[in-house]
């Protein structure tokens, strides 16, 4: 191995030494976790409400956070509120911390769950596009940046498109984003986005979970 692919720059050298890097790092991400309990507290509360119920047991549905170190190189949080996994049938509302990126709320529908929701998506569109909604356009479900490849903006699509994708697509993904430095207001703009989303399906399923 040659030299110049140990050797470290100046600003490496720097961080390598300074071992508060890491432990403010480490900080950062346990408040991101206390963030996304929070929000799940909130979460929990409002699908208490009868009319809003989905699914008819509520520990098939409990909220999961999972951590990761390297998505895209960075750091992430996500809380998954409701989550249902089941083979093909997929019922997710995904909450992301992304270090450096956002936060982001991620409606995510796939088999069963998709198309007793198609009507209620398309019907709101004129909201989605006021909140500021994306409208997944990858073939994979799984990434979760904003790139023009990945996601557009529901006000540059018209609603005759977006019903053709929606009907043709084996799934959906709807989501919306918020920046790091809205730090503090997150939980309550998060848990909006949340109701909202929850608003618009107003419905009731039946799912067993299992873990993506």
């Amino acid at each position: 191995m040659s030299k110049a692919k140990i050797r470290l720059s100046q600003k490496e050298l720097e961080l390598v030494i300074d071992a508060g890097f890491i432990l403010t790092k480490n900080a950062i991400l346990e408040k991101a976790k206390h963030l996304l309990l929070e929000l799940q507290e909130k979460q929990q509360n409002f699908l208490q409400h009868p009319q809003l119920f989905i699914g008819t047991d509520g520990s098939t549905l409990s909220p999961k956070i999972s951590k990761g170190e390297n998505y895209k190189g960075l750091p992430y949080l996500i809380l998954d509120y409701p989550r249902v996994f089941k083979d093909t049938n997929i019922f997710a509302v995904r909450t992301m911390f992304w270090w450096g990126h956002f936060f982001s709320t991620t409606l995510h529908l796939s088999g069963d769950y998709k198309k007793i929701s198609e009507d209620k998506i398309i019907a709101s569109f004129p909201l989605l596009t006021e909140k500021d909604f994306f409208y997944c356009v990858n073939d994979s479900p799984w990434e979760h940046d904003f790139e023009a490849d990945n996601y557009l903006p529901l006000s540059t699509i018209r609603k005759t498109e977006l019903e053709k994708r929606i009907r043709e697509k084996p799934f959906i993904k709807l989501a919306t984003k918020i920046p790091l430095h809205q730090w503090d207001d997150a939980p309550d703009i998060l848990f909006n986005y949340f109701r909202e989303i929850i608003e618009i399906l107003n419905i009731n399923f039946q799912g067993d979970e299992k873990a993506p």
